[in-house]
């Protein structure tokens, strides 16, 4: 598939959403369990998208709802509470060089189950962009505030992300991205209400100024970085496939390392060479030496 300038545009913007988002999760944690931020996300992202996605529910192929289904689970509802779950005691920072994955588990489980053969190319730029993305967050480490079971979390979070990328672009390349994305919403928005209620958000909200505060983040987290990026993720995968959008996790350390930047945290030599290599890994995934093949 082609890669246009608007391919790579769409691959900025995502980057700086999710890049940020990270920080988000970490503000609503300061008032909020893991599971109210994971559902509060989740709850207000479908709530605005069931206006049209319930619609899209009766436009898609009935033999295709499954696969929505199926990739809402894996790349929106269970990752929406690992993260949190995670947060609690991972660094935002190590947050972000963990999901940096999921290219590799896109190139595993694509062998492993789909059939599809990586070339050379991008075997080597995964593995280059993961080892800059490493050095980028440099001495976090598994020790301090960065738990070893919970960094475990992130990584289950991200071999989801890489099975839903290819659940899309072997099912659902054929689905508008924004029908797919309101639907798959719309059909996990209940059980993210009932989670919601179960884990007592409206019994402790008393709309103190900290719980409107950590409400305000998770609100920008739900709309631009859920709703919105999940559209624009989508129609990414559909237009290029899903190599090329999975980059979006080698920039996103970028951003994880300028949000620390703004905040006072040092930048050495080491972060500067960690960019380098995760831009050299991007742009060998995309030398032509074969077209990875068609899903």
């Amino acid at each position: 598939m082609k890669i246009e300038l608007k391919h790579w545009i769409i691959l900025g913007v995502l980057a700086l959403t999710w890049g940020s988002s990270f920080i988000l999760i970490k503000q609503g944690l300061v008032a909020y369990t893991p599971y109210q931020v994971g559902a509060l996300r989740l709850t207000i992202a479908g709530g605005i998208l069931a206006i049209w996605g319930i619609p899209s529910l009766f436009k898609i192929p009935k033999n295709k709802l499954k696969y929505v289904a199926l990739a809402g689970f894996c790349g929106n509802f269970i990752p929406m509470f690992l993260f949190p779950m995670a947060q609690t005691h991972v660094s935002s920072s190590m947050a972000g060089i963990l999901d940096s994955l999921v290219p590799l588990f896109i190139l595993l489980f694509g062998a492993l189950f789909f059939n599809i053969k990586g070339t050379k190319n991008q075997v080597l730029g995964a593995i280059i962009g993961f080892i800059g993305a490493v050095l980028l967050i440099g001495g976090d480490g598994f020790s301090g505030e960065n738990s070893l079971l919970h960094c475990l979390l992130i990584v289950l979070a991200t071999a989801l992300y890489g099975l839903n990328s290819l659940i899309l672009t072997r099912y659902l390349n054929d689905v508008p991205s924004f029908q797919l994305s309101s639907a798959l919403f719309t059909i996990w928005l209940l059980p993210s209400v009932l989670i919601l209620i179960i884990s007592g958000f409206f019994d402790v909200f008393e709309g103190t100024e900290q719980q409107l505060k950590s409400l305000g983040f998770v609100a920008i987290l739900g709309l631009l970085g859920t709703a919105l990026a999940m559209i624009l993720f989508y129609r990414l995968i559909q237009s290029t496939g899903s190599m090329f959008a999975s980059m979006v996790t080698y920039l996103m350390p970028v951003v994880s390392v300028f949000w620390g930047f703004l905040v006072g945290e040092k930048i050495s030599w080491i972060h500067l060479f960690g960019f380098g290599m995760i831009l050299s890994g991007v742009y060998l995934t995309q030398k032509k030496e074969k077209e990875l093949q068609k899903i």
